[in-house]
């Protein structure tokens, strides 16, 4: 399992969006301030990776409905197996439905993501199995927030999306 060392304001970040209030704030602000010091960064930063330590992609989907492109960022977690390998816990914060990124790779699973600026072409998968264990680990390891996450869920399954990369 992955043993992260976050500093002690990460920590408190991330302890404070791990609760019911954090994450209802976060999930309603988040958005905007990542947008901001995106284009600040040129891409390379997310307002969420800077104050909580997390490691961030931008992912850009199709919209299972509409068709158009929907880019948001969102916390990933490495496979330790294959750098070039990683997964996005479909928790929605904690929230008691799937998040529309979710339904969007599962209608089309090819998405553009980009890893501290590094743009990639990639192919998502839902995880079962060992597999989904593994990442589940990989994330409780990174993140404090995914097993109160799990709890509020209640009985909702949090799927795990495993995107490899398209090779060019």
């Amino acid at each position: 399992m992955t043993s992260k060392n976050y500093s002690p304001f990460h920590s408190l970040v991330q302890k404070v969006l791990s609760t019911r209030f954090g994450a209802w704030y976060g999930s309603l602000t988040a958005h905007h301030f990542d947008r901001m010091v995106l284009k600040l960064t040129g891409g390379r930063m997310t307002m969420g990776n800077i104050v909580s330590g997390l490691p961030v992609a931008v992912v850009t989907t199709i919209g299972a409905k509409s068709g158009l492109s929907r880019t948001l960022p969102l916390l990933f977690i490495r496979d330790e197996h294959d750098p070039n390998v990683f997964a996005l816990i479909a928790s929605n914060w904690g929230s008691k439905h799937h998040p529309a990124w979710y339904f969007n790779l599962k209608a089309n699973p090819h998405a553009t993501c980009s890893i501290r600026g590094q743009v990639r072409e990639y192919v998502a998968h839902e995880a079962s199995g060992e597999e989904y264990d593994r990442f589940w680990q990989y994330a409780m390891g990174t993140y404090l927030g995914f097993p109160l996450y799990k709890q509020r869920a209640g009985n909702r399954h949090i799927p795990v999306m495993v995107m490899t990369p398209v090779e060019q």
